[in-house]
């Protein structure tokens, strides 16, 4: 497939990286800074092209002519927009990826259609780590917490501890603690290596758990490897950017929430958005300040600032001066490791947020969900099944008859909006949306494969 990326940044730096792993991909990226191009060069194996993003001359130079997908991703909406609209309208790509940050072109449905903008796909790192943060606080304990067949089941990572009821103990006896429950443990990760479990593997403190469950569910299987913690009340979060008061007003109605901004007069724009939250004018470094804000009586203090230095030192600040939880927004991949080892909780990374959501549209076969695990190490997706037993290679097979690469396990389907957690003997059927786990990534060509239907398909 041939994948033209529009923007060097770090969330089409970050797509680059993961797209030229996958041997069935060329990647070109487009940008005007030939020093970033020449770095992303050394390290992936891509073609660059130094231009601005949305010239003809550019695009043509790039190979827009034969390209299968142009992926806007540079800093600018209107220059996302534009190169949508010259990749349609001079060379007819067939599928346009654009990043649309301002929530006014987001909202504006009909602006985006074939004889409007010709874009087919918007993402909004904002929006989509906006979402990735409330569902964290939503179930407090969780590392990850991933979404599928919308909503109704989600895959959650939690760190395991000494008072969880399974640790310790064979994954098989998982039944008998929680009868009349659907769900399953993906995967575990163990002093960083990944495992696919099976019933006789146990549990041990500090492993990473990965399982997926009914959305009812979740809590109950998160009290399986680690004790419960109370609901989450009070916030505090540090940034007033886009996704700072996106996510206060997504949380606002149901917790206590506070803004600290430098900026006075940006302070005074955010008091007019939003409805209940408080907004403080000051430094969220700032020992004091955090002091007479009590706190020692937050339960998760988010740094969601454009400097990922202030983010790490305001966080750190914040958890010796007693906040429950510091949750970090960090762009660079080499400190995520640093900070979680640390005394920050979770190193938020927009870049692995985002590209799960670019991954679902480049995929064979019909995807619907992919989320990328593990900082890209490992992806969990949703693939739908189509066809029948005659053209397809999943439908009508049990799970033990089909050939899954190496550390690939499928761990649920949802049929009909029931969720069935996968057994050896369950066998899949057309519309299925089956949910897999793969501990590489590299292998994801040979899942891919499994989900296209043969030329009988009718």
């Amino acid at each position: 497939m041939k994948i033209l990326i529009l923007g060097a940044g770090q969330v089409g730096s970050s797509a680059a990286y993961h797209l030229s792993r996958e041997e069935a991909n060329e990647v070109t990226v487009v940008d005007m800074r030939p020093e970033v191009l020449r770095e992303l060069q050394d390290r992936l194996d891509i073609r660059t092209v130094v231009g601005h993003a949305a010239y003809p001359e550019v695009l043509e130079r790039a190979g827009a002519n034969d390209a299968d997908i142009v992926v806007a991703l540079t800093d600018t909406d209107e220059t996302n927009m534009v190169a949508c609209q010259v990749a349609y309208t001079m060379f007819h790509t067939p599928t346009k990826i654009a990043r649309i940050r301002a929530a006014e072109y987001m909202s504006a449905n009909k602006l985006f259609t074939q004889d409007a903008i010709p874009i087919d796909v918007r993402i909004s790192p904002e929006q989509l780590v906006c979402e990735y943060v409330e569902q964290l606080i939503l179930y407090p304990g969780a590392t990850q917490v991933l979404d599928f067949a919308d909503g109704r089941v989600r895959l959650v990572g939690v760190l395991a501890d000494r008072d969880g009821l399974l640790v310790g103990q064979r994954i098989a006896t998982l039944k008998e603690h929680i009868p009349n429950t659907e769900g399953r443990i993906a995967a575990i990760y163990r002093g960083g290596k990944a495992m696919l479990p099976d019933g006789d593997t146990v549990i041990q403190e500090g492993d990473e758990v990965f399982f997926i469950a009914d959305r009812k569910d979740i809590r109950v299987f998160m009290s399986e490897m680690r004790r419960l913690e109370d609901p989450v009340r009070r916030v505090v979060i540090a940034g007033g950017g886009n996704i700072g008061v996106r996510l206060a007003l997504a949380l606002e109605q149901t917790n206590q929430v506070k803004i600290i901004e430098r900026d006075m007069r940006r302070a005074r724009q955010i008091s007019e958005q939003v409805n209940k939250a408080i907004v403080l004018v000051g430094d969220a470094a700032d020992e004091e300040l955090l002091l007479e804000e009590n706190i020692d009586n937050v339960d998760v203090f988010c740094a969601l600032t454009n400097s990922e230095e202030a983010n790490i030192l305001s966080s750190m600040l914040a958890r010796r001066l007693g906040a429950h939880k510091v949750m970090a927004l960090i762009n660079r991949a080499s400190y995520v490791d640093l900070v979680e080892s640390g005394s920050i909780d979770i190193a938020i990374s927009p870049q692995q947020v985002t590209i799960g959501s670019l991954l679902a549209h480049v995929r064979r076969g019909d995807v619907a969900k992919v989320h990328s695990v593990r900082r890209g190490a490992a992806e969990a997706m949703e693939a739908i099944a189509h066809g029948s037993e005659e053209n397809s290679k999943v439908v009508g097979r049990s799970i033990e008859q089909i050939e899954l690469p190496p550390g690939s396990a499928i761990v649920a389907l949802v049929r009909n909006d029931r969720v069935l957690i996968a057994h050896h003997d369950t066998v899949i059927e057309s519309d299925d949306h089956v949910i897999l786990f793969m501990t590489d990534r590299r292998k994801i060509e040979r899942i891919e494969q499994l989900f296209q239907v043969g030329v009988s398909f009718v």
